[in-house]
């Protein structure tokens, strides 16, 4: 049986097309040659970035207000005297403002301290057992290394994690029975 098979000098180069090839078929073989290259890059970065732990998102951190709030009634409040003071200043933070570095700022606006002292009246024994509840719920999310109330207020330049950490002080202390 004669062979077949044809010499290498013979073989048409393989980089020259038979014939001359529309801009859609160029097009065509240029986005399958990108789409690979994608791909190829995607698991480059993939293999490059496995060894990198991230840390879990909170959703809490994520959802967000809508960007014309309008004004929420109360949530029915806690039955217990503590956890009922931290949900009333988390409202008052809600409607009145937060502010960091003062108790209370030019505009109206509270700290969480000063929002526990707005709305705690004269009773400094229920105001010290909210900041104390509230102080253990940030240390328990953020670490014992969190010295005061105050300081960690003061340490963020936006509401949105000070009003959450009184939101999860008032339910610390209702399961507490505070």
């Amino acid at each position: 049986m004669p062979d077949t098979a044809l010499s290498p000098a013979i073989d048409p180069p393989a980089t020259a097309p038979s014939a001359a090839l529309t801009l859609e078929e160029r097009l065509i073989l240029v986005n399958a040659e990108m789409t690979a290259r994608l791909d190829e890059a995607a698991v480059a970065y993939e293999v490059n970035t496995a060894h990198i732990s991230t840390p879990p998102v909170d959703l809490a951190d994520v959802v967000t207000v809508p960007l014309t709030p309008t004004l929420q009634p109360p949530p029915e409040p806690y039955p217990t005297p503590v956890a009922a003071l931290l949900q009333r200043a988390h409202h008052r933070l809600l409607t009145s403002g937060w502010c960091s570095g003062a108790l209370v700022d030019e505009d109206g606006a509270r700290c969480m301290l000063g929002a526990i002292r707005a709305e705690a009246g004269c009773d400094s024994g229920l105001e010290a057992d909210a900041a104390s509840i509230l102080l253990d719920a940030i240390r328990r999310t953020f670490g014992e290394h969190v010295d005061s109330v105050p300081s960690f207020n003061d340490a963020h330049g936006t509401s949105r994690i000070p009003m959450r950490m009184l939101d999860q002080a008032a339910g610390l202390a209702d399961a507490r029975g505070l």
